[in-house]
């Protein structure tokens, strides 16, 4: 399984999702390694909570991917009013300031 599905397949195992996006921007920054992406959650389980324990729930998520395999995760969750209110645009992911961890 590729780690894009897997990422995929935990969020939306955990959180119920109006919209899950998982980008896979490895191409973008590493050596044919699977190790940068971005997400995009939309939940109603993030009314009410503030981005910080909102990224938090993401990451405790994926921390086993995140220890060993994701070099940078972009995360971006959104309610669906807030979703609607970017008009399903989201912000351009940072170039990457380092090498692959794998570099060891």
């Amino acid at each position: 399984m590729s780690m894009q599905s897997q990422i995929e397949e935990k969020i939306a195992a955990a959180i119920a999702c109006k919209h899950l996006n998982v980008i896979n921007e490895s191409h973008m920054h590493s050596r044919g390694e699977e190790s940068h992406f971005k997400v995009i959650v939309v939940s109603e389980e993030f009314a009410g909570k503030r981005l910080l324990p909102r990224h938090r729930q993401i990451n405790d998520i994926l921390k086993v991917e995140l220890a060993e395999h994701i070099h940078a995760l972009s995360i971006h969750a959104y309610t669906p009013d807030e979703y609607s209110e970017q008009h399903g645009q989201i912000p351009e992911s940072p170039k990457c300031l380092g090498g692959s961890k794998f570099d060891k």
